[in-house]
């Protein structure tokens, strides 16, 4: 009867234990895009909600500090102000969904009576060359300006460092510091600003409102993990079912040992100690 002790051989632990690793980390990560799944449907949800309702008064939303309520993110708001464009700050390395190449974010300031600044990405342009050069940034309307955005939260991080008038990631705080104004708390997409979108630049979109692929990923990684324990399992089972063939195998390509050698010796020196003993023949016997 065949044994399966060789399981318990170092090689086959070590073995089973990177296959269970591997499948704890292809279970997470499964259970990371199911998550991911269920975030991107409440986030939906919230922009389909949000979508459908009035513009509501920026000072209704938005507070001069702390950040975004979850729940209002992409919330329609207008705001009544004049533009600052000697504050506007540019976000590097951004993009759009409707031009190739790289580009930057425009945020200008929107001041509104009581002086509290709104943060407004006026939009999106392409660089004018691959040098990095920003080229002319079209400048927002004079006087006083009626806009209406969706509402975004502010980013986190070094990211949003402002230097020399460009940031990689919008942060209110950060550029109310280096602008020297106070500003809302988060800051908003334009849609309209006076019934018009900007021009000269390419507005912002609404995130898309499918789920993603995330479903797919989740089984995919799943998938891999049982993968990964089938072929476990397989390669045992072939393990065991040839085991027989393997052992005779290597043990006929193994090199004798010292005992089989000096057993071989002895068995020589007795044959050859029997053929002396043995009677010659007389080739002259008869003649």
């Amino acid at each position: 009867m065949r044994s399966i002790s060789f399981l318990l051989s170092r090689r086959w632990i070590l073995f089973l234990l990177a296959v269970l690793l591997v499948g704890v980390g292809t279970w997470w990560l499964g259970e990371w895009q199911f998550d991911r799944l269920e975030e991107r449907k409440e986030r939906n949800e919230v922009v389909r909600a949000n979508e459908a309702l009035h513009p509501t008064p920026v000072d209704e939303v938005l507070a001069t500090a702390g950040d975004v309520d979850s729940g209002d993110e992409w919330r329609v708001i207008g705001a009544t102000g004049v533009y600052a464009p000697e504050d506007t700050v540019v976000v590097r390395y951004a993009t759009s969904p409707n031009e190739d190449g790289s580009g930057v974010d425009v945020i200008v300031p929107l001041v509104t009576a009581d002086g509290t600044a709104l943060l407004v990405n006026r939009g999106w342009m392409m660089r004018e060359d691959v040098g990095g050069d920003i080229g002319e940034i079209p400048p927002p309307p004079t006087g006083e300006v009626t806009v209406t955005g969706y509402v975004r939260g502010d980013g986190s991080g070094s990211s949003t460092r402002v230097v020399d008038g460009s940031t990689r990631a919008v942060d209110s705080s950060e550029i109310g510091e280096a602008i020297g104004r106070d500003t809302y708390g988060g800051w908003v997409e334009l849609r309209e600003e006076n019934g018009e979108p900007a021009e000269g630049l390419v507005a912002a979109e609404l995130p898309g409102l499918d789920n993603g692929p995330h479903f797919f990923y989740g089984l995919q990684w799943w998938f891999f993990g049982l993968l990964a324990l089938a072929g476990f399992l397989y390669l045992a089972y072939d393990e065991w079912r040839h085991l027989p063939e393997r052992r005779q195998a290597a043990k006929a390509d193994r090199p004798p040992t010292k005992a089989e050698i000096r057993k071989a010796r002895r068995a020589a020196a007795k044959r050859a100690a029997g053929s002396e003993k043995a009677p010659r023949r007389d080739d002259n016997a008869g003649v």
